[in-house]
């Protein structure tokens, strides 16, 4: 089943309107937002259209910040006002997701346009609570790929408008990163018959192809010639000689050298291989590119924005597949920067394709690697899917790592990488074990194999995401997957990852 990548579908439009909001133009909407303050005064709710009614139903259901309530107004009751108390000490993920719930309710209905404004509120809850709402109806209003032969004809949301007298903070941010987080889950939503790694391969060219970035694909005739054995094991077992590593390129005028480069997971279908999974851990396993994904709509954001950063993007693409040529317990390969593996487990396949792809990133000697992956079980055991794991070489630069996941919203944890771990993947035949025999720790022995493949004077973050699905969704995203990651890189870039103060390890 060919697709295409969804570029016109990823975000509405929004407006920002200078006009008051009075009765006629509240009545264009089928659908709107109020942002009101705890306690609205008496100018306030005259200053509103259909004040009165609104000032009655506010007595009766607010008593603390973040309340909601809805109410119809206008000739024949065509627009649905949804009213909410803004809190001022909310968390991002807080308000997030506030604002997704409030999303869910403003698109009921499947208005065509959805208009946003405050009244009597501070400008700093009021500016965060809009820009939340913002990212909530853009990830609400997207939809993933459907292949039914009869999909319903939903209207789709065409524009978003907000009132104001003077332009939103931050909005060009939020686009972005909206737009970054709507690829990733579009991509990784995609049945595994559908997104192979020859469909995955044509995508990215098309997707460099549109923003005009370098693209090259390196297959495995040219991973061979590189030494890439850590990858070409876990590939070996597929049907198809299709798997390979995708290099895109984003340069802003100037810029030769890669500022940061991202690098990520794209397992398009995981069986375990010759360590087979059992039926309800392959079910979802075409989830296990996210990571691949993440970076990409990570790459979007960043050129959507115009960065000056430079940014490299690497992606591991394959699947892990079982057959009579697949990788297996006890085999011993040669990664791309000569280190050999001890091969303990099939179905730690992620940190086999990333030990080649962190080397070729790093041969690009850039100033930064992130990488992301669906890696391991034992993160998700150890914070749920509520937060992700992070670990870095760079240990001073914690407080950094951990402060862009709250500001963000998309919260992360630093986990130890001590050194002594190493000795729990010691091999008597090989450099390193690819994983201990047992499960203990398993997302820090993962992240200890991967520090391997990363020189010391390169600073690098290695984001486990344990977050990347969860059944009901995570803040202000409501679908399972949840592309978790973009929101995140690109406040960690705005912070000034990597920090120059940053200590070795």
């Amino acid at each position: 089943m060919p697709t295409r990548l969804p570029f016109d579908q990823l975000l509405v439009p929004v407006r920002e309107l200078r006009a008051g909001i009075t009765v006629s133009v509240l009545a264009r909407y089928a659908s709107a937002l109020l942002f009101l303050p705890v306690a609205p005064t008496e100018a306030d709710f005259k200053a509103l259209p259909h004040g009165t009614p609104l000032r009655a139903l506010f007595e009766r259901k607010v008593r603390k910040a973040g309340d909601t309530f809805q109410l119809r107004v206008g000739t024949e009751a065509q627009t649905l006002l949804n009213v909410a108390c803004v809190a001022g000490s909310a968390s991002t993920f807080e308000r997030l997701q506030a604002a997704g719930k409030l999303a869910r309710s403003v698109l009921d209905g499947d208005p065509q346009s959805v208009l946003l404004w405050q009244q009597g509120c501070a400008a700093a809850p009021a500016n965060a609570a809009c820009i939340a709402a913002i990212a909530a109806l853009q990830a609400a209003a997207f939809r993933l790929a459907t292949f039914k032969s009869k999909p319903k004809n939903r209207a789709r949301l065409g524009r978003i408008d907000v009132a104001r007298r003077a332009k939103l903070p931050e909005l060009d941010l939020t686009l972005a990163t909206a737009a970054g987080n709507n690829l990733a889950r579009w991509l990784t939503a995609l049945p595994p018959s559908t997104l192979d790694a020859n469909a995955y391969r044509r995508l990215l060219k098309q997707f460099a192809q549109r923003l005009r970035l370098g693209f090259k694909f390196y297959g495995e005739t040219q991973l061979k010639r590189l030494g890439a054995g850590a990858f070409l094991a876990v590939s070996r077992g597929n049907g198809a000689r299709d798997a390979g590593i995708a290099y895109l390129s984003y340069r802003p005028r100037g810029a030769a050298t890669a500022a940061v480069s991202l690098v990520g997971k794209g397992i398009c279908f995981d069986t375990g291989g010759t360590n087979l999974k059992a039926h309800k851990g392959m079910l979802d396993m075409h989830t296990d590119m996210e990571g691949s994904a993440v970076a990409l709509g990570s790459l979007y954001a960043l050129q959507a924005l115009r960065s000056p950063l430079a940014a490299d993007c690497w992606l591991a693409i394959t699947e892990n597949r079982i057959g009579p040529l697949a990788y297996k317990p006890q085999d011993i390969v040669r990664a791309a920067n000569g280190t050999t593996i001890q091969v303990i487990h099939t179905d730690a396949e992620g940190r086999m394709v990333l030990a080649d792809a962190l080397s070729l990133a790093s041969n690009r000697k850039p100033r930064a690697i992130i990488d992301y992956a669906t890696l391991t079980g034992a993160c998700v055991y150890a914070l749920t899917e509520r937060y992700s794991g992070a670990f870095t070489n760079r240990p001073a630069a914690r407080d950094l790592i951990e402060a862009a996941g709250i500001s963000s919203g998309e919260r992360v944890w630093c986990f130890p990488m001590d050194s002594d771990y190493d000795t729990d993947l010691e091999s008597s035949v090989a450099d390193v074990q690819q994983c201990a025999a047992d499960s203990k720790g398993d997302h820090i022995l993962a992240a200890r194999f991967l520090n391997r493949f990363v020189p010391k004077e390169i600073p690098w973050l290695h984001l486990d995401l344990a977050a990347g699905t969860r059944h009901g969704g995570l803040a202000h995203i409501a679908t399972e997957i949840t592309g978790f990651g973009v929101r995140y890189t690109l406040d960690l870039l705005r912070r000034g990852w990597p920090p120059a103060t940053a200590a070795r390890k």
